[in-house]
This record gives structure tokens, sequence and C-alpha cells, in this order.
């Protein structure tokens, strides 16, 4: 399947840099209001409430987790693989449309070693300071103040990325 260029917005050599970097690259010519995207932040906010009410985000919870003494995280974290499977399954299947009538394409990942490699640094991250990247601002709105600096370090450790991204080994 074939994505469209906005010949607005990108050049093809531009799009397909960005095309590789993206796990989907559906983009939605739809213009909306600056208020629009405040649904997401009211989805977001009841997504922390429920991480918070549910010790997802909790250290201890996530200390359990990799010490394999309690089945509580391995539960969530493998309830939302299967329900994302399936969901991904179905959208395939019936290729099925945005809301909008927007077709959506999910692009075949290629395995490389730097999956391994960031996987590793991500996993020694998340287990040291007890916060993956989505919890983090569930964190932070829970009162866990000294969760900030992990927020501080997750940017500084993205915009490194960014910055010798192509000596990384992808």
């Amino acid at each position: 399947m074939q994505q469209e260029i906005n010949p607005h917005t990108e050049t093809p050599e531009e799009f397909e840099i960005r095309h590789l970097d993206t796990m989907c690259a559906n983009d939605s010519e739809l213009v909306h209001p600056w208020w629009y995207n405040f649904k997401y932040t009211l989805a977001g906010i009841l997504f922390g409430i429920t991480f918070v009410k549910a010790e997802i985000v909790s250290w201890f919870r996530i200390q359990e987790m990799f010490q394999a003494t309690s089945f509580h995280m391995y539960g969530v974290i493998g309830t939302a693989v299967i329900v994302a499977a399936f969901s991904i399954w179905i959208i395939k299947r019936f290729q099925l449309k945005s809301i909008y009538g927007e077709s959506i394409h999910i692009e075949t990942k290629t395995f490389s070693k730097g999956q391994i490699y960031g996987g590793l640094l991500f996993g020694i991250g998340w287990a040291i300071t007890g916060a993956c990247p989505g919890p983090l601002f569930a964190q932070i709105g829970a009162g866990f103040s000294v969760i900030a600096i992990t927020l501080l370090s997750a940017i500084a450790g993205t915009w490194l990325y960014g910055k010798f991204r192509d000596s990384l080994p992808h």
C-alpha cells in the first residue's frame, strides 16, 4: 500500500526518512481548532488515575516485577500485549478506517540489534527509577515529585539519542 506524500509539507526524501523512523506513518490532512486535542488530555488524566488506582505506577510493584516476586505487573503488561495484538489483527483483517474515514496502515518493522541494546538500557533504567515513560506523568501527578528528575533524564536521553542517532546501531 503506497502512502501519499503531502507536497506542501515535505519532499519524498523527507517522507522516507520520517517514514523509517515511525511505528505507524499515518498522516491526517484534517485541520482542527486549537482546543480540539483537550479530549486527549482528559483521556490522559483518566488513564493516569487508572494507573495510580491499579498500582501500575507504584515503585514497589515495579520492584516486585523485576524481582519476580509478584504476578501483578506481568498480568497488566501481558493483558495489554494481548489486547494490542488482537486490536491490530482486527484493524488489518477488516481494513478498518479512522473515525474520519482515513485508512489505517501499520508498518512492518524489521528486527535489529539496536532493539536489544535499547531494551536492556530501558529495562535497567526502569528497574533503577521505578518508572517508564508512560507512568512518569501519573507519578508526578500523584505527588511523587522526585520523579521530575527521571522525567528530565528521559528528555535528556531522548535528546542525546537524536544527537547521536546516526552513529548508533539500528
